[in-house]
């Protein structure tokens, strides 16, 4: 009988230590998986940026899978960042007055704009920081699953990042994910605070003006309100009850 036990006190120990190592293994590589995003998001913007061409179009001449081979040469994708932030202009001021009857159900999980259109295949729009939680997420367009695995992502039907009176961009990501910190530390924010977007275009700082918890069908603060310059970001915490409840950060730009 005390065989018995030892044996299968060993085998849970094990168990543990497999446990507490996949954990760790798994957050060093997505450490690595995010600053690859950032970077690869970086290298992508400063590169169409220096070579922007008279016409005003972009493009990428980098050695990456951006390009496509005809006839033996090396031929680039054109990355048109103008036509892109034009469109998301456009897509931003159509909200203001059509928000409400567009944002329901899961219409938020198709990407607000193909970027693959615009010559971007990693469909990254930009990154998130917050430095007092020690925080960047790269930001995709679409809430589906497969984008909140990979990071940050673009509630559709909310505002684009690109700031601007009458905008509010929502961003979700998941909370206790094994092995990868999207939202969890948002928590940990204060009022007062410091969140920042950082799109293909500038940089834009918020400030934490607001912490919510809700039920999930207390969306309001999803809307634009009107005039100001929004950044709101969810994720899903505990009710303590069986099922999860919205923790929500609500940030404000000044001019």
């Amino acid at each position: 009988m005390k065989k018995a036990i030892k044996i299968v006190s060993f085998v849970l120990i094990i168990c543990g230590l497999s446990i507490i190592i996949f954990i760790m293994l798994s957050t060093i590589i997505y450490k690595g998986t995010v600053s690859s995003q950032i970077n690869e998001f970086k290298q992508l913007r400063d590169s169409v940026l220096n070579d922007k061409n008279n016409n005003g179009n972009y493009y990428s001449d980098d050695n990456d899978n951006r390009k496509k081979t005809t006839n033996n040469n090396a031929v680039s994708y054109k990355i048109d960042l103008d036509k892109l932030y034009t469109d998301s202009i456009n897509y931003n001021k159509n909200l203001v007055a059509h928000q409400r009857e567009l944002l329901k159900d899961t219409s938020y999980e198709v990407p607000a704009l193909n970027l693959k259109n615009y010559g971007i295949e990693n469909n990254i729009y930009g990154y998130l920081s917050a430095p007092t939680i020690n925080m960047e997420l790269a930001i995709y367009l679409g809430a589906s699953e497969q984008n909140m695995s990979y990071g940050a992502t673009h509630m559709t039907y909310t505002s684009l990042p690109l700031g601007g009176e009458s905008t509010n961009c929502v961003i979700s990501a998941h909370s206790g994910y094994i092995g990868r910190l999207f939202f969890d530390n948002i928590v940990y924010l204060s009022v007062g605070d410091q969140v920042s977007v950082t799109n293909y275009w500038s940089t834009l700082t918020y400030e934490v003006k607001d912490l919510k918890i809700l039920k999930d069908y207390q969306s309001g603060d999803c809307y634009i309100k009107s005039g100001k310059d929004m950044l709101t970001l969810i994720t899903c915490i505990s009710d303590n009850k069986g099922g999860f409840n919205r923790y929500y950060v609500i940030c404000e730009r000044y001019k």
